[in-house]
């Protein structure tokens, strides 16, 4: 496979198989992305493998928290608070896309609700990643951090697997970082479900638009 099909190929899974994924093709991609960009070479990921028992018992923990009503202060804004147009436009329009795949009606709030509360199960996958980072880091490193998770998702489509990339796990930073272990200096930044695609789940039809090039490329020559 080429970067540029594995590019086309790549999308957000929300719906896998229970079919595990080997150990090893698990941490032969997390090494291999590490070859990623990064400014200064500072490698600022810490990157964490969870599957197995030790998933089972993550996901029982975070269903007692949303069962409960529990949450916490999240690590950092996922997205700015006054999101203004395009942004704001398409964030919506993707929403709406995917809640009418799965025939989820925009009044039907306790349905949405159920439904968003899948992505802390990892949408059934049987393998995610988290995604650590030096509290002393700013958006540089950050930016090397979307690299390195960009990496994983690209040889992910080449070992014929999945992904979803899950900034949603930043809203229970301190469960995920205790059940981690992840030292005090660090802090979380996202979740990674991977794993085998259901292709039978309504919501893996979707398939999301770019902006025309018009909107966002200048050339000059």
């Amino acid at each position: 496979m080429n970067v540029s099909d594995a590019i086309a190929a790549r999308r957000s899974v929300r719906g896998f198989l229970d079919t595990p994924v080997d150990a090893a093709l698990l941490r032969e991609i997390a090494v291999k992305a590490a070859r990623a960009a990064s400014g200064g070479n500072l490698q600022p990921w810490h990157i964490d493998l969870v599957t197995g028992d030790s998933l089972a018992e993550l996901k029982a923990i975070v269903a007692a928290k949303l069962m409960a009503g529990e949450t916490e202060e999240p690590g950092y804004d996922i997205y700015p608070r006054a999101l203004t147009a395009p942004y704001r436009d398409r964030r919506f329009a993707v929403g709406e896309a995917m809640y009418g795949h799965v025939s989820i009606p925009r009044e039907d709030k306790a349905a949405r609700r159920a439904w968003f509360a899948r992505n802390f199960q990892f949408f059934g996958a049987p393998a995610a990643l988290f995604c650590t980072v030096d509290r002393q880091m700013g958006p540089p490193q950050w930016s090397d951090l979307g690299m390195y998770l960009q990496n994983v998702m690209l040889l992910a489509v080449e070992a014929g697997l999945a992904t979803c990339p899950q900034e949603c796990w930043a809203v229970y930073p301190r469960a995920i970082e205790t059940f981690l272990g992840t030292p005090a200096e660090r802090m979380l930044f996202c979740g990674m479900a991977i794993g085998y695609e259901d292709k039978g789940e309504p919501a893996n039809r979707l398939r999301t638009e770019r902006a025309p090039e018009g909107e966002w490329l200048n050339v000059r020559t």
